[in-house]
C-alpha cells in the first residue's frame, strides 16, 4: 500500500512515504501528527520517530532496502528510453515508481531469475493484499511489461502478463443546481474563475494549469488545448459569457505566464492547491457528495448530451480516443433514461 524510505529534509532525518494518489489516502495521511508534503521532492514526509518506526516496520537505518547497482543502471536505462519515446514526466514517474516498488518486493531475488510467477505473486501479496485499486495494478501491468521489454530475461513472457479486470462503474456527474451553488461559494475570483473554466470547457485538471493566455482565441470563440492526455492538442468552444469572466480574472491579476500563476509569478498554479479550492467549495455550497474535481469535466458531457448534443461532437470536445469511452455518459444521461417506460405503468 505504500513506500517508506529514510531520508534528510531540511537537515532533518524524515520517513517518506510514497502511496497512490488518492484523495481519501492523502486525507488520511495528513491526519498523521507531524505529516507534511516535501513540493521539492514530491512526497509525503513524517518524523523519524520511534513510534512511526514501528508502524512502517523500520528497524534501523539501513533496513529499507535499495537496489543493487546493476538494477539501478537497468532502472536509469528504463528512464532513458522512456524520455526517449516522449513519455509525460508523470508517466515516467509513476512507471519508475511502480518497477522500483516491484524489484525492492524480491530485492533478494536475482532479476534474471525472476519470472511470471512472481508478477502473480505481487500482485495477490502485495496489490491484493494492501487493497490497492485496479488501476493501480493496470499501470503496474503497463510499466512491468515495458521494463522487461527493454531488460533482456528469458524467464519473463510479457505476453503473459494480463491485465486486472477493469469494474464497470457509471461516471459520478452533479446536476445543473449544484454546479451552479459550487460556482457561486467562491468569494476568490480566481477560483471561481478557473472552477468555471473547467466546467464551461470540460477540461481535465493539467489541462487547465497548462492554459496560458495566448491559448484563449476569444476573437474565434475557441479554446487551444495543448499537448493534453496522449500527446494531443485539441479546440474546444468557449462562449462569450466564459470569456468576459476570464478578461475579468487577467484585468485583476495580470498573469505573466501560464493564465493560472501560484503565489510566485511566473510559476504554475499547484495540482493540490485546485484540489483544495474545489473541496473548499464543495464544504461552502454545502454539497454532501463525495465529489472530485473530476466530476466537474463528468457533468459538462453529461448535460451537453442532455441538452442533445450529439454523442460524436461530445467525443472531439472531451479529446477521447475512442467513441466506446464517451458513451458511458448514456448511461447516466437523464434525457435517456427519463424517456424509458416502466410496465408498471402499463397495468
Amino acid at each position: 500500500m505504500y513506500l517508506v524510505k529514510l531520508i534528510r529534509h531540511r537537515g532533518e532525518k524524515r520517513i517518506a512515504v510514497s502511496f497512490e494518489k488518492k484523495q481519501e489516502l492523502i486525507e488520511g495521511f495528513k491526519k498523521l501528527e507531524g505529516a507534511k508534503w516535501s513540493a521539492t521532492l514530491k512526497v509525503w514526509h513524517l518524523p523519524y520517530t520511534e513510534a512511526y518506526c514501528k508502524l512502517f516496520k523500520i528497524k534501523e537505518e539501513n533496513t529499507v532496502q535499495t537496489l543493487n547497482s546493476k538494477t539501478s543502471k537497468q532502472i536509469e536505462d528504463f528512464i532513458r528510453w522512456l524520455k526517449s519515446r516522449r513519455y509525460s514526466e508523470n508517466t515516467i514517474k509513476t512507471y519508475t515508481e511502480a518497477t522500483k516498488v516491484f524489484l525492492n518486493f524480491f530485492a533478494n531475488k536475482p532479476l534474471s531469475d525472476i519470472d511470471n510467477n512472481d508478477i502473480i505473486i505481487f500482485n495477490n501479496e502485495y496489490i491484493v493484499k494492501n487493497n490497492l485499486s485496479a488501476s493501480y495494478q493496470n499501470q503496474f501491468v503497463n510499466a512491468i511489461k515495458l521494463f522487461f521489454n527493454i531488460v533482456e530475461n528469458k524467464k519473463i513472457k510479457v505476453e503473459l502478463i494480463h491485465r486486472p479486470k477493469q469494474s464497470k462503474t457509471l461516471p459520478n456527474v452533479l446536476s445543473k443546481q449544484e454546479v451552479k451553488l459550487l460556482l457561486e461559494a467562491n468569494t476568490n475570483f480566481k477560483h471561481k474563475t478557473m472552477l468555471s473554466l473547467i466546467y464551461a470547457c470540460g477540461l481535465r485538471r493539467a489541462e487547465l494549469l497548462n492554459i496560458k493566455p495566448k491559448d484563449v482565441l476569444s476573437d474565434r470563440g475557441l479554446l487551444h488545448i495543448r499537448q493534453a492526455k496522449g500527446k494531443k492538442d485539441r479546440v474546444v468552444p468557449i462562449s462569450q459569457k466564459t470569456i468576459e469572466i476570464v478578461r475579468e480574472y487577467y484585468k485583476v491579476y495580470k498573469p505573466k505566464v501560464w493564465l493560472f500563476e501560484g503565489q510566485v509569478s511566473g510559476e504554475q498554479y499547484s495540482e493540490r492547491s485546485l484540489q483544495q479550492v474545489f473541496k473548499n467549495a464543495l464544504t461552502k455550497a454545502k454539497i454532501q457528495k463525495p465529489a472530485t474535481l473530476h466530476w466537474l469535466r463528468h457533468s459538462y458531457a453529461t448535460h451537453l448530451l442532455e441538452s442533445g448534443t450529439d454523442i460524436r461532437y461530445i467525443q472531439e470536445l472531451l479529446g477521447h480516443k475512442s467513441s466506446k469511452t464517451t458513451e458511458i455518459y448514456t448511461h447516466v444521461s437523464n434525457r435517456y433514461i427519463q424517456q424509458i417506460k416502466s410496465p408498471f405503468d402499463d397495468l
